[in-house]
C-alpha cells in the first residue's frame, strides 16, 4: 500500500499482541516499516514473533514489551520507557482484550471487573497516554484504532455475552467521544474502532477455557474470519488519506447469521 508509506519509521503501539489479532496486526505494521511496540503480559510468543519478522527480511522492527494492563503504573512505565527509547507513540492500537462467562444474574464480580479493566479502563488509560505523547511532539496525524467487536453493536442472545458486550459497547461510545474531543482540540489526531464478528483465533478457546469442545464448535460452524482479515483492516485504515476519517469498521464472515 502506496498510502503506507507515511508510517514508515514511526512508531505503533499494540496492546495484547502475543496472539490472535494482536500478532497479526503487529507483524503487518512491522511489515510495513514500523517500529512496533507490542505488549502483553507473557511476552515470549512476541519474542518468537520479532524473530521472525527479522528472519523475514520486514523492514520494520517488534519491540516486545511486559506489560500488564490491570495495572496503571505497568502501562505508565510503558508508555515512559516508549517516550525514552523511541520518542513516543504515533499509532496506539487498543487490541486487549478479554471475555468471561459470567452472566447478568449469577456472574461473578471478579470477573466483571476483570473485563472492565481490560476492556475499558486500559483502553482509555492507554488511548490517554497516547494522545499526551502525540501532543507534547506536536504529531497531528496520529491514530488511534480500538479493536472493538460487533458485540459492541448488537447484544448477543447468549447469557454468559452480556456483561463482555457491555463492555464492547462502551468501546463503541469512547471511539465517538474520542472522535468529539479530538475535533474540539482541533487536532487531525484519527480515532477508528474496527469491530469484528468471529475470528478464528485462541479467544474463544480462552472465554470456554474450561469447555474446549464448545469453543471449537464455535469455530467449525462457519468459515471465520481470520486475524489477518483484521490487520488488513488496520492498514487499510491507516492508509486512507489524512482527511479522511473512517469511524467505525464492522466486519463479519459471510456465513455469520448476526
Amino acid at each position: 500500500m502506496v498510502m503506507m508509506q507515511r508510517w514508515k519509521g514511526r512508531v505503533a503501539l499494540v496492546t495484547g499482541a502475543s496472539v490472535g489479532i494482536g500478532a497479526a496486526v503487529a507483524r503487518a505494521l512491522v511489515q510495513h516499516g514500523m517500529k512496533v511496540v507490542g505488549c502483553a503480559r507473557n511476552v515470549d510468543k512476541i519474542e518468537k514473533l520479532a524473530a521472525e519478522c527479522q528472519s523475514a527480511g520486514y523492514s520494520g522492527t517488534l519491540i516486545p514489551y511486559k506489560c500488564d494492563l490491570c495495572n496503571e503504573e505497568e502501562i505508565l512505565s510503558m508508555f515512559s520507557a516508549i517516550k525514552t527509547l523511541h520518542q513516543g507513540v504515533d499509532v496506539c492500537i487498543n487490541n486487549a482484550g478479554l471475555a468471561h462467562n459470567e452472566p447478568l444474574l449469577s456472574g461473578r464480580t471478579e470477573g466483571w471487573r476483570n473485563m472492565i479493566d481490560v476492556n475499558i479502563l486500559a483502553l482509555a488509560i492507554c488511548t490517554r497516554e497516547a494522545y499526551q505523547s502525540m501532543k507534547e511532539r506536536h504529531v497531528d496525524d496520529g491514530h488511534i484504532i480500538n479493536i472493538n467487536s460487533m458485540g459492541g453493536h448488537r447484544m448477543v442472545p447468549s447469557a454468559d455475552e452480556h456483561f463482555y458486550c457491555a463492555t464492547k459497547y462502551a468501546v463503541t461510545a469512547m471511539t465517538e467521544g474520542l472522535r468529539q474531543e479530538l475535533r474540539e482540540a482541533r487536532t487531525h489526531i484519527r480515532a477508528t474502532s474496527i469491530s469484528p464478528g468471529i475470528v478464528e483465533t485462541e479467544f474463544a478457546f480462552r472465554h470456554h477455557n474450561s469447555n474446549p469442545e464448545r469453543a471449537a464448535a464455535v469455530y467449525e460452524s462457519m468459515k471465520c474470519l481470520k486475524a489477518e482479515d483484521i490487520a488488513s483492516a488496520v492498514t487499510y485504515v491507516l492508509s486512507a488519506p489524512a482527511h479522511v476519517q473512517i469511524g467505525d469498521v464492522q466486519m463479519r464472515s459471510v456465513e455469520q447469521v448476526s
